[in-house]
């Protein structure tokens, strides 16, 4: 398995540290609802990507790339998840694209930063 923590963005630790109690009530809910979630682990990973990219949150990309690759996501799937987008949301996905790459082409190198 791969160290993501690297991969968390720095809003994501600041939010974690200044309000934890928030952060442990967000990281419920989220685990809640990944639990609940019928998309196997690869397809949900490749879903949470796409809508990442959609809205231009780019500081997720990597944590969730790290994910989708463990789940045995391709180069080429990650490409095709960011650029799903492209035709509701507009070229704001491409933005995901260097961000996306670079991770996964991280991960196979083991140069996680």
């Amino acid at each position: 398995m791969t160290d993501r923590s690297p991969q968390i963005s720095l809003a994501f630790k600041t939010f974690a540290n200044e309000a934890p109690d928030q952060a442990q009530a967000w990281a419920t809910l989220a685990q809640e609802l990944g639990r609940v979630n019928t998309l196997e682990s690869k397809t949900g990973e490749l879903a949470y990507i796409s809508v990442l990219a959609a809205l231009n949150r780019t500081s997720g990309i990597p944590f969730h790339v790290i994910s989708a690759k463990e789940a045995g996501a391709t180069r080429d799937e990650v490409i095709s998840a960011v650029l799903l987008g492209l035709p509701a949301a507009g070229h704001v996905v491409t933005q995901a694209l260097p961000v996306a790459l670079e991770t996964f082409d991280a991960a196979n190198s083991g140069k996680l930063k």
